[in-house]
């Protein structure tokens, strides 16, 4: 499934793919001025996703990763293989363990899983992307894995929130390096303190607002909010 929609008079052009067994969201922002596209978590499928890319016309500068697992990841092999040039890619380095190791895949079954190259850019709190003309932040937010990031287009409110925070859920702290404590703190202090109107385009599932978690999420209820 490929679903699109345009900011900034027609220029921002957002693209969302639905991939893998997980179907993990693999988001392409996309400049039409510059024909340069950030593209976040290819998830699986990177010849598919390449090809998306491709027949827009389109150069991707940068891959950025929210974590490492493997469904967040695994695409990656084959976009470079079917790109045939190098892409600089972005992560926290304290998911190298994770990305190192697989990311998980073998849990699943996946004993062949090609993870790519290691990241070539090391993300950090309030670290800028540049995209044409806009920024993008990089937000620090453990608890899913310990080297979670989220990325704030605040020009247009929107948050591509990884899988720290869903609709009417949070990710879970069960996998290596997760932390019940660390992801509550991630979202009190990186995605409630945004405006409530703020989109959240979150790794699985729909997307949807800071406020109407705020106010329907079951997890964020009670003492978490104090």
């Amino acid at each position: 499934m490929v679903h699109e929609e345009k900011f900034f008079d027609d220029q921002l052009v957002l693209v969302r793919m639905v991939l893998g067994l997980a179907q993990t969201n693999t988001y392409i922002l996309g400049d039409l001025k510059t024909n340069s596209a950030l593209l976040i978590d290819p998830a699986w499928d990177g010849e598919v996703i390449f090809k998306e890319i491709e027949k827009r016309g389109w150069q991707i500068q940068e891959i950025a990763l929210t974590h490492a697992h493997f469904d967040h990841i695994g695409g990656i092999a084959a976009l470079l293989k079917a790109s045939s040039s190098s892409i600089p890619i972005g992560m926290h380095p304290a998911d190298e363990f994770i990305r190192a190791s697989g990311g998980g895949a073998a849990v699943y079954g996946f004993t062949n899983f090609d993870p790519g190259p290691e990241p070539s850019i090391a993300y950090e709190q309030g670290m800028q992307i540049r995209l044409g003309e806009h920024r993008i932040e990089v937000c620090h937010t453990p608890g899913h894995s310990p080297g979670h990031v989220i990325f704030n287009l605040q020009d247009a409110g929107l948050v591509f929130c990884g899988d720290i925070i869903f609709q009417r859920s949070i990710g879970r702290t069960d996998f290596p390096g997760g932390s019940t404590q660390a992801i509550f703190a991630s979202i009190r202090q990186e995605i409630l303190s945004l405006p409530d109107e703020t989109r959240l385009l979150p790794g699985h599932g729909p997307e949807t607002t800071v406020g109407e978690e705020r106010r329907l999420n079951p997890f964020l209820t009670g003492e978490f909010l104090l």
